[in-house]
């Protein structure tokens, strides 16, 4: 239990001060376990980010899952999850027992003004995405198809479909840059242990829906929601957005306490994923219930790929087809989270003027001053209370 204890307070502190996304996460970790400890040489820690980039999950997390069970086998990989975690769901839980209580002027400003950082913060993701994932003229066209195909074929399944058609499209005209393979000395022999994680990913995918229609229970629903989301997103991170959405808004909660929780989440550490924990307390008759189940089931299909995949790592990375159809993927996400950000966050968070000029006032610190996410989200509520105090809301 030693390794458990080590990582899990390792994690603890990353969790704890991991300000900034997933690609600010991949950075503190390479500081972490390449530079500080020595656990992994560039070239291992490259390739677990690669495969962890690869799989559908949230990436960061992932990679820190896969050090964890490098290192400590499955407990340890589950040491790190829990340590990388806990302290954004335990702020998150704490932030879905205070919101409702905010029904004045000053608590529905203050969620107005989230809502409108929210914006900012998803049109600056989408354009970062499009410079690095979109960046040609067949993955840009990709990326398009993929924003009209959503705004007309609105919900999951539009979704779905524009994921699955950018992988095809993907293999079929996209050209993949040669990868060469690299040793790895901490690569892991394939065990039957890996099987059963693959086997386990699928038949969970399957059952839950089975389950959730049967027995038409809250918190068979809601595993079934986090699990789907888990399990289809590509690029983890602010992609997970219009898939939630579409599956909480509006059946299980309003839009606009889905838009101030996702704003939230923004200013904390750790995995942007934990605002599952959030949206579960708020969707649950039972907030504690709801809480474990957004925080275990959209994180559990990543890592059983991830798991089940890190010994066949190696084969498939280099496969050409494989990394066709991913470039498509890529591509059909950042036309999803923009068909997303037009529809329904814009249209429902810009009202009048005012809203515009702070979206965009926010956008451009982003884009421009590269300002902490954390610190736009606290100017941007205190300023909504503000406008709400002096009569503009």
């Amino acid at each position: 239990m030693r390794a458990f204890f080590e990582l899990f307070s390792i994690f603890l502190k990353l969790g704890l001060t991991s300000f900034g996304g997933p690609v600010a996460h991949l950075g503190y970790f390479r500081t972490e376990f390449v530079d500080r400890r020595k656990w992994f040489d560039d070239a291992q820690y490259a390739d677990l980010v690669a495969l962890c980039q690869f799989l559908p999950g949230p990436a960061s997390s992932q990679v820190g899952f896969a050090i964890g069970v490098q290192r400590g086998g499955i407990l340890g990989g589950i040491a790190a999850f829990l340590g990388f975690t806990l302290p954004s769901i335990l702020i998150l839980l704490g932030f879905a027992a205070v919101i409702p209580l905010l029904q004045g002027d000053l608590g529905q400003g203050l969620i107005r003004g989230l809502k409108l950082i929210a914006v900012a913060i998803v049109a600056h993701a989408v354009l970062g995405m499009a410079q690095s994932l979109a960046n040609t003229t067949y993955r840009a066209l990709i990326a398009v198809g993929a924003l009209i195909l959503c705004l007309l074929l609105t919900g999951f399944v539009g979704q779905i479909l524009a994921i699955i058609l950018g992988a095809i499209i993907g293999y079929l005209i996209l050209e993949a840059p040669s990868a060469q393979a690299q040793s790895n000395e901490q690569a892991t022999r394939f065990a039957w242990s890996h099987g059963t994680a693959i086997a386990s990913f699928f038949i969970l995918l399957i059952a839950l829906p089975l389950l959730a229609a049967s027995t038409n229970q809250t918190s068979f629903a809601l595993a079934d929601i986090f699990y789907r989301a888990g399990a289809l997103v590509f690029g983890g991170g602010h992609v997970v957005l219009p898939l939630l959405q579409a599956e909480m808004v509006p059946n299980l909660m309003d839009q606009n306490l889905f838009l101030a929780g996702y704003g939230a989440t923004q200013a904390l550490p750790g995995p942007i994923f934990s605002f599952a924990s959030y949206l579960g307390a708020m969707a649950s008759d039972t907030p504690l219930t709801g809480v474990l189940i957004g925080a275990t089931a959209i994180f559990i299909p990543g890592f059983l790929l991830t798991y089940g995949a890190l010994p066949i790592w190696q084969g498939l990375r280099t496969n050409q087809i494989a990394r066709k159809a991913l470039l498509g993927t890529n591509a059909a996400v950042v036309g999803l989270l923009a068909a997303a950000l037009i529809n329904p966050i814009a249209m429902q968070a810009l009202n009048q003027p005012l809203d515009w000029t702070i979206a965009l006032i926010g956008f451009a610190i982003l884009w421009r001053l590269k300002w902490p996410a954390w610190i736009l989200v606290l100017a941007g509520g205190a300023a909504g209370a503000l406008f709400a105090l002096i009569g503009l809301y």
